[in-house]
């Protein structure tokens, strides 16, 4: 018996639009270290890489090196409230039905705190559709997406070439080349055709409705 196809799926930006909330958490942050920035903040491009990175950004442009004390601002804000600042795109319940109706197995692979991913699926009743979900850790270890995806090929015993990781920026494409999976590129979320590109995406897919066919037709292939 062959081995289980899988799919290995991003969240912010390719599963649910989460921007509204991290925009609020990252003003919470802002305004905790002393910054007034207005009730506006423009991160879209910023949105997918561990939450270090973006908050780094954000301070860089202020001339601040307080990272640790604006990612618990941060990490707090969005646990309370922001988390809560997430919708699903149009068409993805129905895409995670179709892919689990087709036998696939799920897991979410995002660089989001595994706590604060399973409770945004779970507030939006899309939890029942995963296998797995796993995101980054305490302590660092799972921060970046090639550790987090071995991670999760070890610890589920999946095959590379039976896989696939799906999302919507180049570390999600690079991530899954590392381990030697297939990436899939979407477009609906914040990185650009540009970006999906040059990272050496498989496949792009444009509209959700196209999702698990996308998702299918790679893995049959």
């Amino acid at each position: 018996m062959p081995p289980l196809r899988s799919v290995l799926l991003d969240l912010d930006g390719t599963l649910v639009d989460s921007q509204p909330g991290i925009v609020a958490s990252s003003i919470a942050a802002l305004r905790a270290l002393g910054y007034d920035p207005g009730d506006t903040l423009d991160i879209k491009r910023a949105i997918g890489p561990p939450l270090e990175e973006m908050l780094q950004a954000l301070l860089r442009a202020r001339g601040d090196d307080r990272l640790d004390e604006a990612v618990t601002a941060y990490r707090h804000h969005y646990s309370e409230s922001g988390l809560f600042g997430s919708e699903p795109y149009p068409g993805i319940s129905g895409a995670l039905e179709e892919m689990q109706r087709a036998g696939l197995r799920i897991y979410l692979a995002t660089s989001k705190r595994e706590v604060f991913a399973r409770r945004i699926l779970e507030n939006l009743k899309l939890a029942t559709y995963f296998d797995g979900i796993y995101g980054s850790v305490p302590g660092g270890k799972l921060d970046h997406k090639p550790k987090l995806l071995a991670h999760i090929l070890y610890e589920q015993d999946i095959s590379a070439s039976r896989s696939l990781m799906v999302g919507d920026r180049r570390h999600d494409i690079a991530g899954a080349h590392a381990v030697d999976m297939r990436g899939l590129g979407v477009l609906w979320g914040y990185g650009t055709r540009d970006e999906l590109e040059a990272a050496g995406a498989d496949e792009l897919v444009e509209r959700t409705d196209d999702l698990a066919g996308t998702v299918l037709s790679m893995l049959n292939g």
